[in-house]
């Protein structure tokens, strides 16, 4: 009798442990399955608090041999708007000079992507695809941060190379998620970063400290049409492929 109460215990603690795990996955994939590109803000700050927070929990993220080389500048207020006018004028003034090349190319199901979602956000704020005058407004709307309280800058230490680069990806996915654990909607912009020179004059950055993105970030507004869409994500079956 006593191998059968004992056998009936493990069992309880196995099944309540299995529950647990399934319900954290179902809360991960629920705050995955809510994160979305905002491109509209309201006019309401983060807290310095939760600002740290959300790094302090983005920093759990596994790097190669622990070296961690994200550093986080994060603008609020009037700097916000300062940063602002300082990337809408270089915008203005010249061509793009980023730390890290763009991609060579888009071809096959990456151009797709890509076509799509350019789609989906022009056809949200009734945009036509001929209308290169507004297209262009939009455009600029990257450099004004969607209206957001916050941008938060992430830089990479230039000997790591491309695994500093990786590794600060890894803590950029995982920023965006805790963000939106904590209600805070965001938009990682390459864009932004295509201004380097004038990022590393703006806040004093040092030549050793590659400018990789930008992360904006705010509370949604959920009225605004370009935050109505949402892009799909590739079949399982694109992706993997489980070898035995």
């Amino acid at each position: 009798m006593i191998y059968v109460v004992y056998y009936l215990f493990m069992l309880t603690l196995n099944l309540d442990w299995k529950c647990a795990m399934n319900d954290e996955f179902k809360i991960l994939s629920e705050i995955m399955d809510s994160r979305y590109s905002c491109r509209a803000y309201l006019d309401r700050e983060v807290s310095n608090a939760d600002i740290n927070q959300i790094v302090s929990t983005a920093s759990k993220v596994p790097t190669w041999c622990n070296a961690q080389p994200w550093k986080v500048l994060v603008t609020k207020g009037d700097e916000t708007k300062s940063f602002a006018n300082a990337l809408v004028n270089a915008a203005n003034a010249g061509p793009m000079e980023p730390d890290f090349d763009w991609p060579k190319q888009y071809t096959g199901d990456y151009q797709v992507r890509r076509r799509v979602c350019g789609y989906q956000l022009y056809e949200s704020l009734g945009i036509a695809r001929d209308d290169r005058e507004r297209r262009a407004e939009q455009m600029m709307q990257n450099f004004k941060f969607f209206g957001a309280p916050h941008v938060a800058i992430i830089t990479t230490e230039a000997d790591l190379g491309p695994y500093g680069a990786m590794d600060c990806g890894g803590f950029i996915a995982l920023f965006t998620l805790a963000a939106r654990a904590m209600g805070v909607a965001s938009v990682v912009q390459a864009s932004v970063t295509g201004y380097a020179p004038t990022i590393r004059r703006h806040f004093g950055i040092p030549e050793n400290r590659l400018i990789q993105t930008a992360i904006t970030f705010g509370y949604e507004d959920k009225t605004h049409p370009s935050n109505g869409f949402r892009t799909e994500r590739a079949a399982i079956e694109d992706v993997v492929n489980i070898v035995k």
